[in-house]
């Protein structure tokens, strides 16, 4: 007989290992399945924008 774990999601495909992660990136926090929170690799934790290459038209300004 299996036994259900109560930190499953309820799709019965979780895989959650000793320290409660889960295969597909949930995180057991004590009380339920989440997502951790991201740690932005940049300072601040602001998104990076692309480098400035001009205005669009095509001729570099």
């Amino acid at each position: 007989m299996k036994v259900e774990d109560e930190r499953c999601c309820g799709t019965g495909t979780c895989i959650i290992d000793a320290e409660g992660r889960c295969w597909c990136g949930q995180q057991w926090n004590g009380t339920t399945m989440c997502y951790p929170e991201r740690k932005d690799k940049t300072s601040g934790g602001e998104a990076r924008q692309p480098a400035d290459e001009g205005n669009g038209d095509g001729d570099g300004d």
